[in-house]
């Protein structure tokens, strides 16, 4: 017979280990095979992937278009951004923050555009990450609304 104590480790460390395989899938996912599937072919998956009730999908279809990204293909991070605005996971903040922020390390123009047009409804978490790099004194405009 398992104890109570007993229970509650193998019940935590089952999602410890589901937790990490999950965090392996996300990432897998963002950088190599749906990237590769996608290359030539249509965009619709991380569409239908940004609409789902899951924040895995959901991550996944953002962090997907890193490969874009390096590529200098913006417009589909861009488009899924947009739709992630309005967001309430932290997590999604967070991947769209870093998403916008590597467009604006090949074309800052592109990133600011986005940028002026969405800052002052963002989510803060989003905001900060994709000025993480900006000089202070223009990060300080955009966090105070003054852009």
């Amino acid at each position: 017979m398992v104890s109570t104590g007993q229970t509650k480790d193998l019940i935590e460390q089952g999602y410890k280990d589901a937790k990490e395989q999950l965090e392996k899938a996300v990432e897998a996912h963002g950088r190599a095979p749906l990237l590769a599937h996608l290359k030539n072919r249509s965009r619709k998956p991380l569409y239908t992937l940004v609409q789902s009730q899951s924040i895995w999908n959901r991550r996944i279809a953002i962090i997907s278009t890193f490969h874009f990204i390096k590529n200098d293909e913006f417009d589909q991070t861009l488009k899924i951004a947009e739709i992630l605005l309005g967001d309430t996971e932290d997590l999604i903040h967070k991947a769209v923050g870093w998403m916008l922020r590597e467009v604006g390390k090949r074309d800052r123009n592109k990133e600011e555009e986005f940028l002026k047009k969405h800052y002052q409804y963002m989510p803060r978490t989003m905001l900060r990450y994709a000025i993480e790099r900006f000089p202070e004194n223009l990060r300080q405009q955009y966090l105070k609304g003054n852009i």
